[in-house]
């Protein structure tokens, strides 16, 4: 299983940086994970937008799907439009931006597959079996696992605050993606909704996590000084999500 960073930067994207966004390969399948804000120009310098075989999105702030409009853009209007992607997200997160062009533009573009996030509720997506859980944000967000067919595991927070839910998701697996807004603190007015990547350490610790990546640092911090925190509280590797890196697991 292979993950590539199309962006991790929160809130909105800055010149070097777009939002969230990442592509899990396994056995020959693309899953794009949460196609934020100017992630689509970091996909199409690596894949043509037909090559996506399925999107999967945490929760519905823009800066986690906001190009999924044109990628679906892409796919349908092309000479040979691709067939129908299917997106996964809790129910209602898509609305808004499913909405921003007119009636019946995209609709065979895609195909809606909403799921509840929680224990036991798992579904396939390709070759991925997927787990999840709903973490605390200021919209419903759906924290995912998923294992690939030689059974290593990657687990993705989306943007969370502190949950105990994070640890049981993420138990021994090879790569941890989490959220981690700011270094050392969250101040109290964001403490339930967001990270630090000090908390972020510390939680891969509790999993025993094989790698930890740190994403969602607000616009223009300073990568290094994340690192230190999180390595303050994890004793494993610990990377910043950033545009083009690479990280693989299982053989």
């Amino acid at each position: 299983m292979e993950l590539t960073v199309l962006g991790g930067c929160g809130a909105w994207p800055t010149a070097d940086q777009a939002c969230s966004g990442y592509v899990v390969e396994s056995d020959g399948f693309r899953l794009l994970i949460d196609p934020g804000y100017a992630t689509l120009p970091r996909l199409l310098a690596e894949f043509t937008a037909a090559q996506v075989d399925a999107v999967l999105v945490s929760h519905g702030h823009p800066d986690h799907c906001a190009d999924l409009n044109p990628l679906l853009r892409a796919r349908a209007l092309a000479d040979t439009p691709a067939p129908a992607l299917p997106l996964y997200a809790l129910p209602g997160a898509l609305d808004a931006v499913l909405a921003l062009d007119r009636p019946g533009m995209l609709a065979g573009a895609y195909e809606l597959r909403e799921f509840e996030a929680g224990t036991g509720r798992r579904f396939g997506i390709g070759p991925f079996t997927v787990d999840t859980r709903l973490l605390p944000h200021f919209v419903p967000n759906a924290g995912v696992r998923l294992t690939a067919s030689d059974g290593t595991a990657l687990v993705y927070t989306g943007d969370t605050g502190p949950s105990p839910e994070i640890a049981a998701l993420a138990r021994d697996a090879e790569l941890l993606l989490s959220e981690a807004t700011y270094p050392e603190q969250v101040p109290a007015a964001d403490a339930a909704f967001l990270l630090s990547a000090r908390l972020a350490g510390g939680y891969a610790t509790a999993a025993g996590a094989g790698r930890l990546v740190l994403t969602h640092l607000w616009p223009d911090s300073d990568a290094g000084e994340a690192v230190t925190a999180a390595a303050a509280a994890y004793d494993g590797p610990v990377s910043v999500a950033s545009p083009g890196a690479r990280f693989t697991t299982g053989p």
